[in-house]
């Protein structure tokens, strides 16, 4: 049934306040429909006695049925299906009474049909305003048959009328579908645009932070590492512990080297380069001045670069932290893949802090900015004097 009726949806009020075209032309149709309805009664309340009470009864209750029915005017809506049915079958049963008693009720055709297209299809619409005009004509034609071929011409005239109406209708519902359509597509690109535009500054941005570290961090480490090799060749052995020690800044400038040209590059840190997130871990927790113990949960499984990327960076933050201000005497590093998540945290048992004094720093907040942005959460437990707790859970 709903694919005959082919009904309209409610259109909203523009965020303006004012009215839609459709609906005002809805409530011009109204005040058509009752000026021609006040018309048509008041030619039947002035004929004959004997036929007016009907027709008046019946007019009556079209004009009632109008109301409650066709067009609940307390609640602003359209009829749905079966109130569309419903309405049609009553509109011809009631019509047909009283133009059984009065031609003139025919005349009240013309503000009918429009009606039918605000509960039906285009083309039912155009159908039942045919009929309509045709069963005044047979009307008509039964009590006055002379005038047999003048109603049945004046029923072609309606039909042509409703024919004429319904593809006017037709065509402005097109051309707002089509409207609709150009009017989503502007807003599909002006968002497209305004993308555009955001990613555009974002590589703009990304290409000043690259050549800013080109040219300071590549080019510092770059120094260092030569001057410890040159420390390293007028050392030329002679002092062991100082040769370790110049072996593991070095390493220490390679790697923090390979990572400042890995983000030149735009390209994944460093240590996840040829390896796995839970051996880049292991190897960080590993590192000098740290050695903090590593634990791993779950079943490894690959990742998206970014979301190895973020527990990389707030291991690697969190252990720094461990090394410069927790004083602790253990550390341990704990991954655990779950379901639908990984969840890294990076505990010890330092001197400890209370979170909601931490003003300054960049520390805390670029962990909680870099976590937010892969679309997680970062939770810092601790309290002087009962270590520190750091827990990034990623979505996997």
């Amino acid at each position: 049934m709903s694919s005959l009726l082919e009904r309209c949806a409610p259109v909203p009020v523009p965020a303006s306040g004012r009215r839609h075209a459709w609906e005002t032309g809805n409530l011009v149709w109204d005040v058509f429909y009752l000026v021609v309805f006040a018309a048509v009664l008041a030619v039947v309340l002035v004929g004959s006695p004997g036929s007016r009470v009907v027709a008046g009864v019946a007019l009556g209750a079209l004009l009632l049925w109008y109301l409650f029915v066709g067009r609940p005017l307390w609640t602003g809506g359209r009829a749905g299906p079966v109130r569309a049915v419903a309405y049609v079958v009553g509109v011809f049963v009631l019509f047909g009474a009283a133009q059984s008693q009065n031609p003139n009720v025919w005349f009240l055709a013309f503000a009918i049909a429009p009606q039918f297209f605000s509960f039906m299809g285009p083309r039912w619409a155009m159908g039942l305003g045919i009929a309509i005009n045709f069963l005044a004509a047979g009307l008509v034609a039964y009590r006055y048959p002379s005038a047999a071929a003048s109603a049945f011409a004046i029923a072609a005239a309606g039909g042509g009328f409703s024919l004429f109406y319904g593809a006017w209708v037709s065509r402005i519902i097109r051309q707002s579908a089509e409207r609709a359509e150009i009017i989503d597509q502007l807003e599909a690109t002006r968002a497209e645009l305004a993308a555009a535009q955001h990613e555009a500054g974002r590589l703009a941005e990304r290409q000043r932070l690259a050549a800013d570290i080109h040219d300071t961090l590549a080019q510092g480490f770059t120094s260092i590492l030569m001057l410890i090799q040159a420390a390293q060749a007028d050392l030329e052995g002679s002092h062991p512990v100082a040769g370790r020690q110049l072996d593991l800044a070095a390493r220490t400038a390679r790697e923090n080297l390979a990572e400042a040209r890995a983000l030149v590059a735009d390209l994944a840190p460093a240590q996840l380069d040829g390896s796995t997130l839970p051996d880049a871990l292991r190897r960080l927790s590993q590192a000098p001045g740290v050695d903090a113990d590593f634990g791993l949960s779950g079943t490894p499984r690959p990742l998206p670069v970014a979301a190895e990327v973020v527990l990389l960076r707030v291991c690697q933050e969190a252990l720094a932290n461990v090394r410069k201000h927790a004083g602790a005497q253990s550390a341990s590093v704990q991954l655990g893949y779950e379901t639908s998540a990984v969840v890294l945290e990076v505990s010890d048992d330092g001197k400890g802090f209370d979170p909601d004094q931490v003003n300054g720093g960049y520390g805390l907040r670029g962990m909680r900015t870099r976590v937010a942005e892969a679309g997680g959460t970062l939770t810092v437990r601790s309290s002087p004097g009962t270590g520190t707790s750091v827990s990034a859970k990623v979505p996997a």
